[in-house]
Formats: C-alpha cells, structure tokens, sequence
C-alpha cells in the first residue's frame, strides 16, 4: 500500500514539474467533482486532474502521460450514464478534462458552420449560434452541462434525432490529439470530400479510446422562426407509434420530435417540480409530445391545425392541447425533463436506454413492462423515449422501502431480463448512451467474432500501449 501511495505522489509531483501547478489537481478533494457520475451512483479516484487550456496543453499532457506510464481518461462535462469518463484504476489513471477549453472559434454564417473548442457547453453554442439567426439541433435534457467533445465521443442523440440525426451527423471535422501527443487537424467544414476513409467517424462514438477530441466543426441550420408544441393524449402505444407514422408523411420533415411518456412520467416530473401543473384534462394510457418547426414561408400553425384536426376526426388522438406560446411550449418540455430528474430523487434504480426497429417498438415495450411488472411487483416500471427513431428508456424504480443489496439485485437481474428482450427483437442494448464501463460485458458477450477483431485492431493501431480509457468499450486483450 505504501509502494503504491509513493508511486501515486510521484506521478503528481512530476505533472505538476512538467505541466504546471495551475494545470494538475492532485488533492482529492479538489478532484472528487471529477470523480463521480453524473446520478451520484459511482464513486472513484485518480492520480489527478489536468485541465489544458490550449490543444498544445493537451498533447504536452498525452506526452507527460506517456513517459510517466500513466493510462488517461478523458472527460467532458461529466454527464454520461455508462461511466465512460470515471476512472477504474484510480492509482494509475489520469483524467484529462476538457473544461477549460470552452472558446468559440469561429461562426461563419455564409457556411452554416462553427468551430468550437471541445469544452463549450451544448447550450452555450446553441446560445451563440443563434445571435447568428442558426440552429445547432442537438438536444438533451443534460445539455446545460454536457460539452461538446464528449457529445462528440459518445455520438451523443436526443430528442431531436429524428430530424436532425446523432451528433454523428452534425459533425463536418474533427482535431484530435492522439495517445502519443501528435495532433491530428481535421478541422475542415467541407460538405463533400471524398478522399478516402473519412477518419473523423473513428473518433466519433469511440468515448476517448483512440483519442482526444480538442475541437470540432459543426453542421449548422437555419434557426426555425416557428415552433409549435402539442401534448397529446392517445389510447396506447400502438396508436401512439401509428399517430407517428400519420406524422411522419403529413408533417413530412418538418417534424422536430415525437415523445411518448407513460401517465407516471407527469408524477414523476411533478414530483421533482412542484410548480408544475397538468396541462391536460384527464387521465390517458399514453401520451404524445410533438413538435414541429420550420422557418422562411412555410406556415407551421396551419399545418399542425390541420394535421390535428384530422387525427382527431379518425379517433387517432383523445384529446390534446398546442402551446399558445413558445414560452407554454418550453413548459410542456419541463415535464419530459422533470421526468428524468423525479427518477433519481428515488434513489439507485435500473436506467436502460435500447433500441428496437420502429415496427416491433409498441410489442417490445409492452412484453418488457409486462415480464418486469412479474419479476419486480412492488417496483414502479416505466418506459418512455424517442418513437422517432426506435430508442425507449426502460427504467425499474424500486420501492422506497428496498435496501442497497435489494436495489443491487433489481438492476442486475432486470438488466439482464430487458437485455434478453433487446436480443430477441434484434435491437441494440446501447441506443444513444454509449458503452463505457458499464455496458462493456455485455457488449463483449454478444459481439461477433469479426465484429470485434476490427475494434480491437483499430484501437491497437492508434494505441497500441492501451493507455486511452482503458476498460471502456472493448478491451484491446
């Protein structure tokens, strides 16, 4: 133990020699924001913090790692649910975090590009842009904390994919600083270049296992001008997905999201946001959160009127209200939001987030719900997510009365009981959340052969000491 405790304070004496003291947290209380998941769950340790404050800073820092043996973790804002960013071997694991490289380097409004440092908050360049009269869509409940390099590396979605696409979409060029401190400048913002393998995708969705990503170009888009928002109330999730299909062709690509919540996600959100009120009368099985925009000449309001006035007249929809205002439609989003929030107040329970194809979502929901409600009675089972594109949020919150072992027994068998379910309907078990630590086994356990052999040679190729988030994703073995 003292080997180790010795080792430890000389690695952070010698990264403070060669990188600066401003650079390198080495007291643990200073690190433990770093340290922790974004729910609180999980708990860890590290040789230290370095925080760069220039792409330089960071290979100087990948060097500094890899003449002192040290194995390094990336990080962004912190707010991923898989444990990609937590060390796992605080004695010999680094975090690298990003937040201080949070500069806006460049709008260019005739382009409908941005390039921006990897530390920049989500909401802040959202923020930027649009004093530019443009959009960056990419959307999630975290994204006021969330930077854009670890959006980046987890190929982050959200509520606005259907549109819009992963982050993968929205990504034109990448600079990137490798495990051996080289930096790749890949920062174009070109549409089409064709030049062979396009090395920006390695990095996107690879979680800081091949690198580190310092800054990114952006695909940008008009701002909308008109937003319209409506909470819809139907009688299942079968019409929900069949009022989705309806959506998709009158409402064409128009359409920015399309939610469904089950009736517990407004007790939930209540729960977490007491000023919140019901805005719609009644109690309904499902409920629909739809928004459409668009900008120019195209007419938004008519066109969600008269898209509800049919639906209504088929008996597709129950009942219904539209936000009279963007400031009401930004409300109706509180409760998706609150949602999440109302969760964790419950304490540890299971978070799943998987993906089926669109034609088999209502059946997949319905069985899981059903098989969970019979292993877990007491236990509230909830599902909700993205119709759009597949991706539901299958979530087990045990009863306040269960201890810590209990908690821990409800996670690990109702993972495994949704997992099997994902297999079945050949969906994924990951949708949008990434593997991290936490997913790695049972990603490893399906992968195929071949599947597997290209990860781990590509990472063994750009890192072939291992020393880039070890333990997250595949192992390179």
């Amino acid at each position: 133990m003292n080997a180790v405790l010795n080792t430890v304070l000389q690695a952070r004496a010698a990264l403070v020699e060669r990188l600066g003291q401003d650079a390198v947290l080495t007291d643990p209380a200073d690190q433990a924001r770093y340290c922790r998941d974004w729910h609180g769950d999980v708990a860890s340790g590290t040789v230290a913090v370095i925080r760069p404050r220039s792409t330089e800073d960071v290979s100087k820092a990948m060097r500094a790692c890899a003449e002192l043996g040290l194995a390094v973790v990336p990080q962004g804002g912190n707010t991923g649910l898989v444990l990609g960013g937590i060390p796992d071997q605080p004695d010999h694991q680094v975090i690298i975090s990003l937040e201080r490289m949070n500069r806006v380097r460049r709008i260019d409004e005739d382009d409908f590009s941005a390039v921006v440092e990897a530390g920049c908050i989500v909401a802040n360049i959202k923020e930027a842009v649009d004093a530019h009269g443009m959009l960056f869509p990419l959307g999630f409940g975290a994204e006021g904390s969330a930077q854009i390099g670890g959006s980046v590396g987890t190929n982050a979605g959200g509520i606005n994919v259907l549109r819009y696409g992963m982050t993968r979409e929205l990504v034109l060029g990448l600079e990137v600083v490798l495990p051996d401190g080289s930096i790749w400048d890949g920062l174009t913002t070109l549409r089409k270049d064709n030049r062979g393998i396009s090395l920006r995708q390695l990095f996107i969705g690879a979680e800081g296992t091949l690198g580190i990503v310092t800054a990114v170009a952006l695909k940008l888009l008009p701002r909308p001008t008109q937003v319209e928002t409506a909470l819809l109330g139907v009688a299942s999730l079968h019409d929900a997905i069949a009022l989705y299909r309806r959506a998709r062709r009158d409402c064409c690509d128009l359409m920015t999201a399309f939610e469904f919540m089950p009736p517990e996600a407004f007790m939930l959100a209540i729960e977490a946001q007491p000023d919140l009120k019901m805005p719609i009368a009644g109690d309904y099985p499902a409920y629909v959160l739809m928004e459409v925009s668009g900008s120019g000449l195209v007419d938004i309001k008519t066109l969600l009127d008269q898209f509800l006035e049919n639906v209504l007249e088929d008996g597709m929809v129950q009942d219904g209200v539209v936000a009279a205002s963007r400031a009401q439609g930004i409300n109706l989003w509180r409760f998706r939001e609150g949602m999440n929030e109302g969760q964790a107040m419950r304490g540890v329970h299971l978070r799943t987030d998987v993906s089926v194809s669109l034609s088999t979502m209502a059946e997949f929901v319905e069985r899981t719900l059903f098989v969970l409600k019979q292993a877990f009675p007491d236990s509230l089972s909830i599902a909700y997510g993205h119709v759009g594109d597949g991706n539901a949020h299958i979530n087990v919150l045990p009863p306040a009365s269960a201890d810590i072992a209990e908690r821990q027994r409800i996670l690990y068998v109702g993972k495994n009981l949704i997992n099997e379910l994902v297999y079945e309907y050949q969906g994924s078990i990951s949708a949008e959340h990434g593997i991290g630590r936490l997913k790695r086994p049972e990603f490893e356990q399906k992968l195929a052969p071949a599947h597997k052999a290209l990860l781990v040679a590509i990472r063994k190729a750009i890192d072939p000491e291992g020393r880039m988030n070890p333990g997250c994703q595949v192992l390179a073995d």
